[in-house]
């Protein structure tokens, strides 16, 4: 019986040169290294061109929405995320609505329909972030998501979503970090505005406080009237660009003219509203017109303190402020001073022939503090040599580099200082800021407005001629 031999296996077909050529060959790990650094560097080359585009608008764009609007979009692109949302705030703390960006039209509507009230009940900043991100988890479901709070200067400016697909997105370190790396730098764009914003604010007022001075400036008297027998002195030391002192030289019969004038009886005032500022300084403003229609009467001091107490009752009561008034006429032929004082400070005088300095007052109340308040009428001849001072609290009420003030005792001292000098009316006032100025401290800011008048009768004065 013959067996028949075992088959063959056929042999594989041969194989040319250039069909191995053709085959695929496997990447060796070296080359597999370099296509994984070229994937990174691109990565990273896109990365930091978006980051840089995003730069690029910080410091270009000047108006903030075009660059809220690319924040959403580059915070996406650099996790490779489906799309993200800015939640940008007031800085009050209001939803900054106008200012919603990215994310699905339902989400957006959510967020805007979301009452101001609701954020500002929430207590803190976390409870803000945990409040919104469960209405931002609401309308995303279950799709995997990143939230970060834009902040500058350690103060929320708003929260910014990054959110994936339903599956496939894993939020690597790299992937927080760029995230708040947007959210930071829309924090430092925010807060650039802000204080833009700010700024400009800061010019308007400082342009209305500009005019507002030029203005008070204007209606203080730029020069000290000639009255004969005295000479006159005053000077106004705002302690912000507007204040609410006032002073004034108000001839009774302004008819007159030249020589005839200068003998005459005058008004001097001195005032000062409650405050500081540019409502202080229109108050004062007001006042000042009311009260020169009030000399030209011709009544008593304390009949024109009693009639401006009623004419500014309603202005006053409705800015809820108060003014107190120093008012006095002088007669230079009797040298005859009549004074009525509306709660003011009262002024001093130093008597030459006694070397003495007292107080000159009055009973009354603050002007529009009672409309029907009465006013107390005094008077005192000055005698050749004496010296008054009217002042407003700003003087006393000084606080000097310890916490005290300057006060009124040091204020007499000061005053007979300069008088027993022998120096004119410019002269103690100038002694007398100077002593101020040197309680104070160098380049120290007044807390309120300091204004003085001096009123000295010269030595050589004459007896008044007696009428033929």
């Amino acid at each position: 019986m013959s067996s028949k031999p075992p088959p063959r296996r056929s042999d594989p077909p041969l194989q040319t040169h250039a069909d191995r050529a053709a085959l695929p060959r496997p990447a060796s790990p070296l080359a597999s290294v370099r296509q994984l650094l070229d994937s990174l560097s691109r990565e990273q080359r896109r990365n930091q061109e978006l980051l840089a585009s995003l730069g690029f608008a910080l410091r270009s764009f000047t108006n903030l929405g075009r660059f809220l609007e690319l924040v959403p979009l580059v915070a996406a692109r650099l996790v490779e995320a489906e799309g993200a949302v800015l939640i940008p705030f007031h800085p009050d703390g209001r939803l900054w609505r106008e200012q919603l960006h990215g994310g699905p039209p339902e989400l957006l509507q959510a967020l805007a329909s979301l009452s101001d009230e609701t954020l500002l009940q929430a207590s803190g900043d976390e409870a803000v972030a945990q409040l919104l991100d469960r209405l931002v988890r609401r309308q995303l479901t279950d799709r995997p998501l990143f939230a970060t709070s834009v902040v500058a200067r350690s103060r929320s400016r708003g929260r910014l979503y990054v959110y994936g697909p339903r599956s496939g997105l894993s939020w690597s370190d790299s992937y927080r970090r760029h995230a708040q790396l947007v959210a930071d730098l829309t924090g430092v764009a925010i807060e650039s505005e802000q204080l833009l914003q700010e700024a400009r604010r800061h010019e308007r007022v400082d342009r209305q406080l500009s005019t507002g001075a030029e203005i008070q400036a204007q209606l203080l008297p730029d020069h000290c009237p000639v009255i004969e027998g005295v000479e006159l002195a005053a000077r106004c030391r705002p302690a912000f660009q507007v204040g609410g002192d006032y002073y004034d030289f108000i001839p009774t019969r302004p008819q007159l003219l030249g020589r005839r004038r200068e003998q005459g009886r005058w008004a001097l005032v001195v005032g000062d509203v409650m405050g500081k500022g540019v409502p202080a300084g229109l108050l004062m403003t007001l006042l000042r017109g009311m009260l020169r229609a009030e000399v030209l009467s011709g009544h008593p001091p304390d009949r024109i303190l009693h009639d401006l107490n009623q004419l500014a009752q309603e202005d006053l009561a409705q800015s809820h402020r108060f003014v107190t008034l120093f008012y006095s006429d002088y007669d230079p032929r009797t040298r005859l001073l009549r004074f009525a004082n509306a709660a003011h400070n009262p002024p001093l005088i130093w008597r030459r022939m006694r070397h003495a300095v007292d107080r000159l007052d009055a009973p009354g109340l603050l002007i529009g503090l009672q409309p029907e308040a009465e006013y107390g009428c005094e008077q005192i001849v000055l005698d050749p040599g004496d010296v008054l001072l009217c002042y407003t609290d700003g003087v006393t009420e000084a606080s000097g580099l310890n916490g005290e003030r300057f006060d009124e005792e040091r204020l007499i001292a000061a005053l007979q200082a300069a008088c027993r000098s022998g120096v004119g009316a410019q002269g103690i006032l100038d002694q007398l800021f100077a002593r101020l100025d040197r309680f104070v401290g160098p380049d120290r800011q007044l807390d309120d407005d300091a204004s003085m008048v001096v009123l000295k009768v010269r030595e050589e004065v004459m007896l008044p001629s007696l009428p033929h």
